[in-house]
């Protein structure tokens, strides 16, 4: 029997769940934010300003969805430089307006940090790991987290603002090595602040493909607890299934299409334009995950299915 493990049907909806604006540290304002990625095809925004969180709910209309959320910050000192933990936390209701409990713990404290998640999930929040590479952390140190839904695979203004730190491929097969069953996310973390010459500065980088029945707000955070998600800096995941042991892909053109797994073994297929791969699978993969690469290098990642 075949198994639908991503997609088939529903609608998709265009995503960035990293933004900051003029009510923390962004150049633009929450109106300008929308104006900005509606043009470019996006339906969703999660406003995830510093240490605040502000009802957008005005903004959404027939096209667009804006989530209530907020960034907060755990560092290992004020001076700059240092490890720190950064988390989203995404409002699951639209009523959910006020600022959550902001993090007042040591940095070395993981039972006291895990515990602050645990605490903010209670309250109805979903919440996400964000930029470990950016943030200076080691396995150590990320290894210990519990109760996140969701890390950044990507983030775009880590990559082209802040040092070409923006990939964690290898941090989310760390986490699921480790038995999480977490999701992934691509992000653009946006600020619109940096140098005139990036491209777009730190916009439309990284976004999060999300399939839901409608663009409610208790569908799309509906979709985001069940994964019905994918990661990308461009290339789309149509379609991603298993019947027996053969595992399907379908996407956009791409010159690779990968299937990693709980160990060393990675599955690949090359070619020039490639939309559609097959994969058997041999049943002691763990957990498999899909990467769909283009010609400029930038990818889709699909979440991770435990087989």
């Amino acid at each position: 029997m075949k198994k639908q493990l991503l997609f088939g049907g529903e609608n998709v909806y265009k995503a960035n769940l990293h933004c900051h604006t003029t009510v923390s540290d962004g150049r633009c304002t929450p109106q300008e934010i929308k104006d900005m990625y509606t043009e470019k095809g996006y339906s969703i925004v999660a406003f995830t300003d510093h240490n605040t969180m502000q009802s957008h709910q005005h903004l959404n209309d027939d096209n667009f969805l804006a989530i209530n959320s907020c960034e907060v910050n755990i560092n290992q000192t004020k001076q700059q430089g240092i490890s720190t933990y950064h988390f989203n936390l995404y409002a699951t209701r639209p009523d959910m307006c006020d600022t959550p409990p902001l993090p007042n713990m040591d940095y070395h404290d993981t039972d006291a940090i895990n515990q602050y998640i645990a605490d903010r999930v209670s309250e109805g929040f979903l919440v996400c790991y964000n930029h470990p590479y950016w943030s200076m952390q080691t396995y150590e140190e990320y290894s210990k987290l519990k109760g996140c839904f969701a890390m950044e695979i990507y983030n775009y203004n880590c990559d082209v603002a802040d040092g070409r730190r923006g990939h964690h491929g290898q941090v989310y097969d760390d986490m699921l090595r480790l038995g999480n069953k977490i999701f992934c996310v691509s992000t653009d973390d946006n600020h619109n602040g940096g140098p005139a010459y990036l491209p777009n500065q730190d916009s439309f980088g990284g976004c999060t493909y999300i399939s839901s029945k409608s663009l409610s707000y208790e569908d799309v955070v509906a979709a985001l607890v069940n994964g019905d998600f994918y990661a990308s800096q461009g290339p789309q995941i149509y379609e991603i299934s298993l019947e027996n042991d053969i595992l399907t892909v379908k996407c956009s053109a791409v010159q690779s299409i990968r299937v990693y797994t709980k160990g060393r073994r990675c599955y690949e297929v090359y070619g020039d334009g490639l939309t559609e791969a097959t994969f058997k699978l041999n049943g002691n993969e763990g957990y498999i995950r899909v990467a769909c690469v283009d010609k400029d290098n930038k990818d889709a990642n699909s979440n991770a299915f435990w087989v």
